[in-house]
């Protein structure tokens, strides 16, 4: 997978304390995504922890265009499984040709732009432009999916 490639360049010890911060700076839109989840599981939806994207996820979520959304640590998942293929939102408005990426890979992003931003993201993801080619968080989402690297909006 291309968004692996830029994995373990921190002492693993460092790398846990990180993360474990960054749980905690994200709890409150974590917090979002677990009350959004837990509703959709009285719809069907299914939760899974999934190590690998750094989040729980709730599958099968049923409200939305189909896809998937990030609050925090938490993805909602409209289908069954984050290993499917989707193309880049610049591929998507016309923008350039570029491969498809793996949806869990762009969403890993976002929870990544989370933890370190906390309950900054939300705001500067709407100034940025919301659900858009144009917003940047969404731009860098689709780097790392498409590199393994350049999660961070302000690259």
């Amino acid at each position: 997978m291309a968004a692996d490639a830029g994995r373990n360049r921190l002492r693993p010890d460092l790398r846990t304390l990180l993360f474990a911060l960054g749980l905690v700076w994200t709890l409150p839109n974590s917090l979002v995504g677990l009350l959004a989840g837990t509703v959709g599981i009285a719809f069907g939806a299914r939760a899974r922890l999934r190590r690998d994207e750094r989040a729980l996820v709730f599958h099968a979520w049923p409200w939305g265009p189909g896809g998937a959304i990030t609050f925090g640590n938490v993805i909602l998942h409209t289908g069954d499984d984050l290993d499917i293929s989707c193309l880049t939102y610049a591929h998507r408005a016309g923008h350039c040709e570029e491969p498809a990426i793996r949806l869990g890979d762009h969403e890993r992003a976002h929870v990544y732009q989370y933890m370190a931003l906390g309950p900054l993201f939300l705001p500067l993801y709407l100034l940025c432009g919301g659900i858009s080619v144009r917003n940047r968080f969404e731009r860098a989402a689709d780097r790392y999916a498409l590199t393994g690297r350049g999660w961070w909006p302000w690259a």
